[in-house]
């Protein structure tokens, strides 16, 4: 079988990612809310003229909920795959995945405060 081109492979790639992200939002419900979120705090960037830097700022804080919330699916997909019975140990790894996104949660809410505070009053 001959080698796939540079180019072709990433184009490839990028159809297995747009793929993978519509089965995310297709079939998990936190990713849909996240998104709703996403795009309420997008319209509010809209209505209350933000800066370049703030829009910087919320687009690197949205892409790391959605991008964190997506490895957090997978790693509980695969940890029910490999270990489909009641396991304290997957339950730990599960809980730590998810404490992760609660981490860069907290952080992209705090960049929502710092930016949207100062306009909101």
């Amino acid at each position: 079988m001959p080698k796939e081109s540079f180019w072709s492979n990433r184009v490839r790639g990028v159809k297995v990612a747009f793929k993978g992200a519509f089965l995310l939002i297709r079939t998990e419900a936190s990713i849909k809310i996240q998104i709703v979120i996403a795009l309420i705090v997008t319209a509010a960037g809209f209505y209350y003229e933000i800066s370049a830097v703030e829009w910087i700022f919320q687009t690197l804080a949205i892409s790391l909920v959605l991008g964190i919330e997506g490895l957090n699916t997978a790693i509980e997909k695969l940890s029910d795959y490999a270990q489909p019975d009641y396991d304290k140990r997957i339950g730990f790894i599960k809980d730590i995945s998810a404490g992760a996104v609660m981490f860069v949660s907290i952080g992209a809410s705090i960049v929502g405060l710092i930016i949207y505070l100062p306009k909101i009053f």
